[in-house]
């Protein structure tokens, strides 16, 4: 057992005493009355004279005592309230508040509603209850939980005493209802696919792999939710969609966590061009719900999510920003002796795909500050789009970015199974020459496209990147409430 500080032992002696006196510190149950959001109000309504009486709970976060009086301040779900005690009311009671209750406290308390002369709603208490003995005190007030890895590994005291930090979880929770609301009132229905699957795919990455011991077989974590929706759009639903935790088995950094929360969508009879509105419309809505605006500001950048966004294809972007056209590289060899030449920094044994995907994230991504889709990738970095019928070397999909971060992918689905099949093989060649993220052969899927899929257009965003563009935070950490983090040693 960790050996207690000074104040944690003072902290358990007051624990003792107040079993001693017949209490329990931790009763079952407590009657409210007004939440401290509820009081107040209820206070306006009323006349001085017919001040309400309240039962209020909530954690102590201030005491300030002054001889014979104490003011201290309350806070629950709803916001902070001051309470007032007075000897000359509580007589005995009011020095065993005054001795055993701390900073960090639950507690109720009973008592009319006033103003004090600068104005405060304030209790005065006739009654008070302990509900819940803090026996750690809480950070510093001036100080505060500053150390960063302190407030991820310790999130609970995070969001006790920083009231920022709650806020963002609290827009977080109203951006994924945002959400919800727009594609159920588009016709989307919401679906649940498995999170343990025989085979992975939906996206090139690493799985997290796990054993079922009763059937005797591996399985892994979901990378995403793409097949499984898709087979939905063969069984006959025309818009699915599904948000929930995707898991990838990859480094942590300010914008990836192995586990992560993801939104995909699968629409019949739509193309990528019709993902692209419909992406300008859900940004834009989830904005003007929970921010009230469509400019925000984030990382010092003013980005306007107005509608409609930029639209670029890649091989464009790249040729741009690098005055290399890949297509005139068509083996690996000759394009990353063209990168070298301007002095990148990739790896020899890479594949032409990788090094295509490195051209975009080292010197086109970090430049889209405004809102960006860039369209028609090579067919090499994308197994699950439709090739464009004008050229077969190029497929289409798009990516949006905005502040410099990927926030969604989203293809013209390919629904040819023999063309999947060759896709699948390609990649497994990719796999066994060293691409551990190269895509899976999925027979099943294969099956379920040979009964055949309407043209669709299908679309995943990460959830946490979008919090972290509207809530301003640096890092993917900031917005989920218990990251990934080393073991401590």
């Amino acid at each position: 057992m960790t050996e207690l500080s000074e104040l944690e032992q003072q902290r358990h002696l007051k624990l003792q005493r107040i079993r001693e006196r017949g209490i329990d510190p931790y009763p079952p149950r407590v009657e409210r009355t007004h939440t401290t959001a509820q009081a107040r109000a209820a206070f306006e309504k009323a006349q001085e004279e017919e001040a309400p009486i309240v039962k209020i709970v909530g954690r102590l976060m201030s005491i300030r005592v002054m001889g014979k009086s104490t003011f201290a301040h309350i806070e629950d779900g709803s916001g902070r309230i001051q309470i007032y005690l007075r000897q000359n009311a509580l007589g005995e009671e009011y020095e065993f508040f005054k001795r055993d209750f701390d900073i960090g406290d639950f507690v109720g308390v009973e008592g009319r509603l006033f103003r004090t002369r600068t104005g405060e709603v304030t209790v005065e208490v006739q009654r008070f209850y302990m509900l819940a003995k803090s026996l750690k005190p809480l950070p510093e007030k001036w100080h505060g939980l500053r150390d960063v890895e302190t407030r991820y590994r310790q999130r609970y005291v995070d969001l006790i005493v920083n009231q920022d930090v709650r806020r963002v979880f609290t827009t977080r929770t109203r951006i994924i209802s945002a959400m919800r609301r727009f594609f159920d009132e588009r016709g989307f229905l919401e679906v649940e696919t498995p999170i343990l699957q025989p085979i992975y795919g939906g996206a090139l990455a690493r799985p997290f792999t796990t054993y079922h011991n009763q059937l005797h077989q591996s399985l892994y974590l979901r990378i995403a939710t793409e097949l499984y929706l898709k087979r939905l759009i063969v069984g006959g639903y025309e818009r699915v969609y599904e948000i929930g935790k995707d898991f990838r088995n990859e480094g942590v950094d300010q914008e990836h966590n192995p586990e992560f929360t993801a939104i995909e969508f699968y629409m019949a009879y739509a193309d990528y061009n019709d993902v692209m509105d419909l992406t300008e419309e859900v940004v834009a809505y989830v904005a003007q719900e929970v921010l009230g605006t469509l400019q925000i500001t984030y990382e010092g950048d003013e980005i306007d999510l107005t509608p409609p966004w930029l639209r670029i294809p890649l091989r464009q972007a790249i040729k741009e920003k690098t005055g290399i056209d890949f297509k005139e590289h068509p083996e690996a060899e000759g394009l990353y002796h063209a990168i070298r030449e301007i002095g990148g920094n990739v790896e020899p044994k890479a594949t032409w795909g990788k090094l295509v995907d490195s051209l975009l994230k080292n010197y086109v991504r970090p430049k889209l500050i405004q809102p960006t889709f860039l369209i028609d990738y090579p067919i090499e970095i994308s197994p699950l789009a439709k090739k464009k019928p004008d050229d077969p070397s190029t497929v289409e999909r798009f990516q949006g970015y905005i502040a410099g971060m990927e926030v969604c992918n989203a293809f013209t689905e390919l629904n040819d199974p023999i063309d999947q099949r060759e896709r699948f093989l390609a990649q497994g060649r990719a796999f066994e020459a060293g691409d551990e993220e190269a895509h899976q052969m999925d027979e099943d899927f294969i099956r379920a496209q040979s009964y055949g899929m309407p043209p669709t257009g299908g679309w995943g965003m990460g959830v946490d990147r979008l919090v972290m563009l509207f809530t301003n935070q640096a890092s993917i950490r900031d917005v989920i409430l218990f990251p990934h983090l080393r073991a401590k040693e």
